[in-house]
Parts: C-alpha cells; sequence; structure tokens
C-alpha cells in the first residue's frame, strides 16, 4: 500500500504532531526519521510554510521532494513583516528594492508561468501589490509599467 502525502510545514520546524503525525500514523514509515529529513531539507527556509511531499513504500522507506514556500512568504521573509496590509492599495507595510524581487523570483522561478526573469519580476510585483508592499518606494501596481518602459533593464537582465 505504498501512497503519498502532501502537508504545508514550517521550514526547519516540522513535528510530529499535526499536521504531519495524523497522516503520517497509519504508514509503515518510522514517523521520526521523515520528520528528521524534512527537518533537514527545509532548513534554508526557517519559519515559511513550505510545501513537502512524502512518498512511501509498504516496507517503510520513503523519498521526500520540498517544494518552494509560495510567493508571500517568500516576499514576507525578504522583506521582514509577519502579515500583509489589510488595505493594500493605501497601507503599505514593507518596500523591496528590484534586487530583492529579483531573487524572489529567481527562487520561484520553476514554479511560475514566466519564461524569462523580466516576466517573473512582474508576477512577484503582482503579489507585491496584493499585500501592500512597495517596489523601490513605489506602489507595486506600478511595477510592470516600470519593467515595460525598461526602467530595470540593468537589474532583471537574463
Amino acid at each position: 500500500m505504498a501512497g503519498t502525502i502532501e502537508v504545508l510545514v514550517p521550514g526547519g520546524e516540522a513535528n510530529p504532531g499535526p499536521p504531519l503525525g495524523p497522516e503520517l500514523g497509519p504508514t509503515p514509515v518510522d514517523v521520526q526519521d521523515v520528520v528528521s529529513d524534512i527537518n533537514e531539507e527545509t532548513a534554508a527556509f526557517d519559519g515559511m510554510e513550505v510545501p513537502v511531499t512524502v512518498e512511501y513504500e509498504d516496507d517503510g522507506s520513503f523519498s521526500i521532494e520540498v517544494g518552494v514556500p509560495p510567493t508571500a512568504e517568500l516576499i514576507k521573509d525578504e522583506a521582514g513583516f509577519d502579515t500583509g496590509s489589510g488595505e493594500p492599495q493605501s497601507e503599505f507595510v514593507a518596500d523591496l528594492n528590484v534586487e530583492q524581487v529579483k531573487t524572489i523570483a529567481e527562487q520561484k522561478s520553476s514554479d511560475l508561468l514566466a519564461y524569462d526573469t523580466k516576466n517573473a519580476a512582474k508576477e512577484i510585483g503582482g503579489t507585491c501589490a496584493s499585500l501592500g508592499v512597495t517596489i523601490d518606494g513605489e506602489d507595486a501596481r506600478t511595477f510592470d509599467d516600470r519593467v515595460e518602459a525598461g526602467e530595470y533593464d540593468d537589474v532583471l537582465a537574463e
């Protein structure tokens, strides 16, 4: 009865409790070994919610695949805030520079629809707008226009 379990866990802080423990309990794997391996592999995402897939076999063997945290989590971590704005159009909670936006775009590139860094950065800008995060001190809703105008070509070039 091999199977797959998909959960969101705090990076580097998974434990045998929910959501992981109840999912793994009925399986043949050693829960503590799985938790330990997940914490090793997600340590770089300390404190962020990280998607993890655990595939297990009847003999108790398992493999772990760690995904990239949601874009909002990467932005929060990079900008250093806990929650987005309740009024993202008028109340701003943080500011990112374009280099930080590029870093996040590169981290998320495998999950984004964009085919290059420039368009990936525009996708990140959209999430910034919904969180109430400005980019280079300006409303993130104008970021696409600034990118298209070539304002960041030197930073976002491939």
